[in-house]
């Protein structure tokens, strides 16, 4: 019988959720089981790209969930092409290797203009005034028409802000078995965000992030049942993987307002409030959930050591690594910032750089992850007497993206059968050679 690979990419699924989850426990009960590490930066992006190439933010060159181009200074949040990644992934390699097999790619937010035979991701349409309409790419480009037709728009209010719910990982799933059941690729990856959302909001072990763990086992049974249906006479192999675990944090940094008292960073004053002054600015902070980019004009080696000491020893900051340091996590590619800042686990860094939230952008009370320079989990809360997001970053109870060192911050890696992983940890550079192995 042939085979066909499901692979599950679940941020924040942790070892001891699975016990909770009958559906994910009956799917992988004869299967492997080992302990995943994430490598660092352990934040979505990065650990999506070293998963489908096998390699770290040095070779692919994903140094975050954004870039800053320096030459037309602009960063770049969350609307990146697939070319960013710079080697081949796994749908690349399967073609080189069996040609006639295919691949299928379902939301991870790298996607578009991918390798892959089949594709399904957001990709709103943004109106000339200001509107959005709700659409998806995909490969072919009519699949999203039929898609819609049969199970409604995806509901891309709740992906992410503080609408976020299972609504959308159940679309997700049930537009994945829509495509198993048309095409029948020989390996289909499906990004299931829900566990994203509750665990940082309210924290992991909060009621909240339990009783999504129990909603994503739901569905998850309903994507089994599906795909089995769909592949009635292929077997279908589940690999099951935690993207990076979420933590408890009480504690945040604010690299930029230090950058800013330290006479560094510039802004400008305009109506719409304090804006980041990228070009007046010596060094500014791309923040990223744990960790940092600090980008300095010039790569002036003043101002980078500047920098280094600015930080060196701060509440909150692990490690600060400049130059060939950033090498220790393979951080060392040109797109990195000169400075790299790093969490302790218990802490998690914001973005801002105003030191009056008087003076705050007004984009800073929404939810808009393109127009913030860095990741603002805050946008998961909402301030119902003000009808916006709060300023507050103390509100955020889980984070992400620390080097994982510790048991705590490292996820878990299941299979439905037997005989594809005999290790008992593997790093997520391994997967890529665990998947082609077999579909070989």
């Amino acid at each position: 019988m042939s085979i066909a690979v499901a692979y599950l990419s679940i941020p924040g699924l942790r070892g001891q959720d699975v016990a909770r989850m009958p559906q994910l426990s009956a799917l992988t009960a004869e299967g492997d089981r080992a302990r995943l590490i994430p490598s660092f930066p352990c934040v979505t992006w990065p650990v999506q790209a070293n998963m489908l190439t096998g390699l770290k933010p040095a070779q692919h060159g994903v140094i975050a969930n954004g870039f800053y181009w320096r030459e037309s200074r602009e960063v770049e949040m969350w609307t990146a092409w697939n070319d960013k990644i710079q080697t081949p992934q796994i749908w690349d390699r399967l073609h080189q290797q069996s040609p006639a097999k295919t691949s299928a790619v379902w939301f991870p937010m790298l996607s578009k203009g991918c390798g892959a035979d089949y594709i399904c991701m957001p990709a709103p349409i943004h109106n000339p005034d200001g509107s959005e309409s709700l659409w998806c790419y995909t490969r072919p480009t009519e699949m999203y028409g039929d898609l819609r037709d049969q199970l409604g728009h995806f509901p891309l209010q709740h992906f992410w802000g503080p609408m976020a719910n299972i609504k959308s990982t159940a679309w997700i799933v049930d537009s994945a078995v829509v495509a198993a059941q048309r095409y029948r690729p020989d390996f289909f990856f499906l990004y299931l965000p829900h566990l994203d959302y509750a665990a940082q909001r309210t924290g992991p072990d909060s009621e909240p992030a339990l009783r999504a763990v129990g909603e994503l086992d739901e569905v998850i049974g309903r994507l089994a049942a599906g795909f089995r249906e769909a592949y009635a006479e292929t077997e279908v192999l589940f690999v099951v993987a935690s993207e990076y675990v979420i933590t408890p944090v009480d504690h945040v940094t604010y690299p930029n307002r230090k950058l800013r008292e330290a006479g560094l960073l510039a802004v400008q004053a305009t109506d719409e409030g304090e804006q980041l002054d990228l070009a007046a600015s010596r060094a500014w902070a791309l923040v990223d959930h744990q960790f940092s980019h600090v980008f300095v004009r010039d790569a002036d080696a003043a101002t980078i050591e500047q920098v280094v000491q600015l930080f060196q020893g701060n509440p909150g900051i692990a490690e600060v690594l400049a130059g060939e340091a950033r090498g220790k996590y393979a951080m060392d590619h040109e797109r990195s910032g000169e400075v790299i800042l790093i969490s302790t686990p218990e802490s998690w860094q914001a973005y801002y750089w105003w030191l009056d939230d008087a003076r705050a952008p007004r984009f800073a009370r929404t939810v808009d992850i393109h127009a913030k320079p860095g990741y603002d989990p805050v946008e998961l809360h909402f301030d119902m007497a003000t009808k916006s997001i709060p300023l507050d970053a103390t509100r955020v109870k889980g984070s992400h993206g620390a080097p994982a060192v510790r048991p705590e911050q490292q996820g878990v890696f299941l299979t439905s059968r037997r005989g594809v992983c005999a290790e008992e940890q593997l790093a997520d550079v391994d997967v890529a050679g665990k998947i082609l192995a077999v579909l070989k």
